[in-house]
């Protein structure tokens, strides 16, 4: 992509998101071509990915419901109860559809960035903790997880996991299936 194409997207994301949303998608786009370059990643895909990942944000539940319907998304119970995670689901197909992005690196990450998921490639595990570490994020774990990310992506990885299910659980939310897959699988193979 060149400069044009990337401008083109931060106007589609300036048009779509509130100002907090749109600076906090280029942070996580800094942090994943950060992460990417460390990491051995593609910094282009992971750049792209990051600007990206929430499109749909803010956008109102009848236009999730709508993309669902027109391209034939099928939520499963925890989704159908967990409007947090559908701009994910309403986002990777924005992307593909509207945006014309179809390599699949990029639409995998957009896709997983809030769940997580088994067999993570590192373009969508790279999107996952620079959602969590980016430069705007200020929750209580933040300073941990960036410390563990600068010294092992693995380790981050499983650190953030186990952050998510344990904060979901002290919520009294459901549990992804995709998050518990990625966690059970991180654990009984190290993460290999």
């Amino acid at each position: 992509m060149n400069n044009a194409d990337y401008e083109k997207i931060k106007s589609v994301l300036r048009s779509r998101l509130e100002e907090k949303r749109y600076r906090h998608s280029l942070c996580v786009a800094d942090e994943a071509k950060r992460l990417a370059i460390k990491y051995g990643g593609n910094a282009e895909k992971c750049y792209l990915a990051g600007l990206v990942h929430d499109i749909t944000k803010n956008s109102p539940d009848s236009e999730h419901l709508q993309l669902f319907e027109t391209f034939g998304i099928i939520l499963n119970e925890v989704e159908k109860n967990a409007v947090k995670l559908w701009h994910a689901i309403s986002g990777e197909v924005y992307i593909k559809n509207i945006l014309g992005i179809d390599d699949g690196e990029i639409l995998d990450a957009v896709r997983y960035h809030t769940t997580a998921k088994a067999g993570m490639p590192l373009t969508s595990k790279i999107l996952y903790l620079a959602d969590f570490t980016s430069a705007d994020r200020d929750y209580e774990d933040v300073d941990t997880i960036r410390a563990l990310v600068d010294k092992s992506l693995d380790d981050a990885f499983l650190y953030a996991l186990k952050y998510s299910v344990c904060d979901l659980i002290n919520s009294s939310r459901a549990v992804h299936p995709d998050t518990l897959d990625a966690y059970n699988e991180f654990v009984l193979t190290g993460g290999k």
